[in-house]
């Protein structure tokens, strides 16, 4: 949806020019775009129709003030309204700020997590608990009530732990109701602030499943009940989200796979079907994937926007800042070497590699780097990566050593040819020289001389 929306609007925005108000005529045409790349995402039609209705409604007759063309303004308000359709709004209208989950009670608060089999309710469980541990600072127990998918009791407990959670074991000979009763009873006599219950899921909704979910509701009471619904699903996410919004008092939503290609169809239908806020959204297969879902910026990334708060979000998270000051230093004094090198390597990894971080640029400068160049800078960085790792620390330290004899060694130890490790040299000689720049206040012209995306690792100057 992202990518299909994006081209069509940017197109739009192009014939658009040099008019002065948005019109009946020039609406219907922005609004086929966006009619035709909400279907192609497989948002449900009713969605379709109410969202399309809302932003006529806005548009027509707008005058276009400032430097903005029709076009412009007209996506402006598609992205006010597809925030607004995948958000919650007061009651004057306005876009509250995204919601988290209701921890307000006295401990332990449930939290029920359902959907079907396959929508990752099992690794939501395990990147929910780590959430809560590291932003919320809570004490989370997991237990598995799921006793008919083979290996998802011991699933649950390999992905608890690397949540850093603690795991209530169960076995497929207990009843649901039984199993989730002692989990509750344990997690009230240890002190723990919050307990999350893996369900059962099946491949369809059937009246077992319901009845199953519904008696554990009954008997657990939760004070947060997420329905766990996969991204990719497209028209089938709106009628998950009818049949558990049926059965269950939902109180949120959450939505896996969003780094996927269905970026926003399943968003849209779900939040308009349920009426239940979107709360979290799975970014990455990682144990720390999961970030809670705000609205605004989601419709920035569906529209081609990016996601700058996100990208700095990320890179917060990812740098380790004691490194980066300690890096600063060595730049000031000129002793900027390949272990500094690798370390920034690394560190980009962590952050998801070029592919995340361009994934929350803009599309415009996103766009100047195609999936062709980004496979082979991301291909690039780890051969990169492989080469430093084959060196001793002397030579990491010492790059004037690598003569010869070294280059061949480290080379062989890479598995790639001896002139990869030439040009790894010659891009980090590179690198100290734009150091050297920075330290003397020239930042800015270099910036400007880099130009295009000529500053990564593997992408070739534009």
């Amino acid at each position: 949806m992202a990518s299909t929306l994006t081209e069509r609007l940017s197109r739009l925005v192009k014939t658009m020019r040099g008019q002065a108000r948005i019109t009946e005529s020039n609406v219907q045409d922005m609004l086929r775009e966006v009619r035709m790349a909400l279907l192609e995402a497989d948002v449900a039609l009713p969605v379709v129709r109410e969202f399309i209705q809302r932003v006529k409604d806005k548009a027509l007759g707008q005058e276009v003030v400032g430097s903005l063309n029709p076009g412009q303004a007209l996506v402006g308000i598609v992205h006010k309204e597809l925030a607004r359709t995948m958000g919650e709004t007061g009651a004057d209208g306005k876009l509250l700020p995204p919601a988290e989950i209701d921890l307000a009670v006295q401990p332990p608060a449930v939290v029920l997590m359902a959907g079907l089999q396959g929508a990752g309710k099992t690794t939501t469980t395990a990147k929910l608990a780590r959430h809560l541990i590291q932003r919320r600072r809570k004490k989370v127990l997991t237990v598995s009530a799921d006793v008919y998918r083979p290996a998802a009791i011991e699933q649950l407990r390999t992905v608890t732990a690397q949540a850093g959670a603690e795991w209530f074991a169960s076995s497929p000979e207990q009843a649901p109701a039984q199993i989730a009763t002692a989990a509750l009873d344990h997690a009230r006599r240890h002190g723990f602030d919050v307990l999350l219950v893996d369900t059962a899921g099946r491949l369809a909704i059937d009246e077992a499943l319901m009845a199953e979910i519904r008696a554990l509701h009954a008997a657990l009471k939760p004070v947060e009940t997420l329905l766990v619904v996969d991204a990719m699903q497209g028209q089938d996410a709106a009628n998950t989200a009818r049949a558990f919004k049926e059965a269950l008092p939902l109180t949120g939503i959450v939505l896996t796979k969003l780094d996927g290609d269905a970026r926003g169809g399943a968003a849209l239908s779900v939040r308009q079907i349920t009426g239940s806020p979107i709360k979290f959204a799975g970014v990455s297969e990682k144990i720390d994937g999961l970030e809670v879902f705000d609205a605004e910026r989601h419709a920035g990334r569906v529209l081609g926007m990016g996601d700058i708060v996100s990208l700095v979000e990320e890179v917060q998270k990812g740098v380790d800042l004691a490194s980066a000051q300690k890096l600063a230093e060595k730049v000031k004094s000129g002793g900027f070497d390949l272990e500094d090198f690798g370390q920034q390597i690394s560190q980009m990894k962590k952050m998801g590699g070029l592919s995340g971080l361009m994934d929350k640029l803009p599309s415009q400068l996103a766009a100047k780097a195609g999936d062709a160049e980004m496979a082979r800078a991301e291909r690039d960085v780890r051969r990169m990566e492989g080469i430093i790792h084959s060196m001793t620390p002397l030579e990491r330290r010492r790059p004037e050593l690598l003569k010869a004899s070294r280059k061949r060694r480290i080379a062989a130890g890479a598995g790639v040819p001896v002139q990869e490790v030439n040009r790894l040299l010659k891009q980090f000689e590179q690198m100290q020289g734009m150091m050297k720049k920075m330290k003397g206040g020239g930042l800015m012209k270099m910036m400007k001389r880099m130009g295009g995306l000529g500053g990564f690792p593997g992408l070739p100057p534009r």
